[in-house]
């Protein structure tokens, strides 16, 4: 018999794989790298590698701008109808119900009054998330609204835009009627000698731009907001031809007059307080 029996040369460890929970880890739509999820939130929602801005929802804005315990909100219970009965396939009146109970809104934007840096302001937010922030007749009468509210107190208006859609479909003439609305009442506040604010977000485009979101006094926006009309692909579609690199998104805009002042995310509140001390 051997003096020593032959063992094996490595020995085999049973390792168990660990699973990574859900929703730790974020994908950048900028350049594709993972994100820590709280290191995200931490950082207002801003990629720290290539300082992508990701959309933040209408009480997330609130929060970042608003001093807090400031805000009073407006016509928190107004919802809307379905004039045209549209059908499809969904009905208006799921997709309503389905936004609602997604977002916990009732309609695509929040207006109220409130304070930056104790100076007051009347302020709406649109909401990406419900129906794409496409502008309704809810939405449009909140927004006249709250205008006439800031007219009618002296207050400066700010009104910050992330809408990808426009006018809202499902409601026909009712939702166009509003890009005319919204723009009347604006041209009153204007007549008043007071101050409007459009903060443009990624996206900002269609009937919402061309009414209210592009009529400001002084108009800002985050970093490479997608901002227009009609959208990019659309048009190179239409016309056969390449665009230039970034066309319509905020730097683009900038260098080309449309917009005044590209502004960080993180510096956001304070271009707006000071906008207001040199400018009310």
């Amino acid at each position: 018999m051997p003096l020593f029996s032959r063992h094996p040369k490595y020995t085999l460890i049973n390792i168990q794989k660990k699973e990574i929970p859900e929703g730790l880890w974020t994908k950048c739509d900028g350049c594709a790298q993972p994100i820590y999820k709280k290191k995200l939130e931490e950082n207002l929602m801003i990629c720290p590698k290539c300082n992508h801005h990701f959309t933040l929802n209408a009480k997330e804005r609130i929060d970042l701008l608003i001093d807090k315990k400031s805000f009073k909100e407006f016509d928190k219970g107004m919802t809307s109808n379905d004039p045209l009965v549209f059908k499809g396939p969904k009905t208006y009146k799921e997709k309503l119900d389905q936004d609602k109970k997604s977002t916990g809104m009732k309609e695509g934007v929040i207006t109220g009054e409130g304070e930056i840096d104790n100076k007051s302001v009347v302020i709406c937010v649109t909401d990406s998330r419900f129906i794409m922030g496409s502008m309704g007749s809810v939405v449009g009468e909140k927004i006249t609204r709250a205008i006439e509210t800031a007219t009618e107190k002296k207050f400066p208006l700010i009104i910050v835009s992330g809408s990808g859609g426009g006018a809202r479909m499902y409601e026909g003439m009712f939702s166009l009627m509003q890009m005319a609305k919204t723009s009347a009442v604006l041209a009153r506040h204007n007549k008043a000698g007071l101050l409007y604010v459009s903060v443009l977000t990624n996206p900002t485009m269609a009937g919402v731009f061309a009414s209210f979101a592009g009529l400001g006094d002084v108009i800002i926006a985050e970093p490479k907001a997608l901002i227009g009309f009609t959208g990019p692909r659309v048009i190179e579609q239409t016309i056969k031809q390449k665009l230039p690199q970034g066309f319509q998104r905020s730097e683009f805009l900038l260098d080309h007059g449309l917009i005044d002042k590209v502004v960080d995310r993180k510096d956001l509140k304070s271009t707006l307080s000071s906008l207001l001390s040199y400018l009310v």
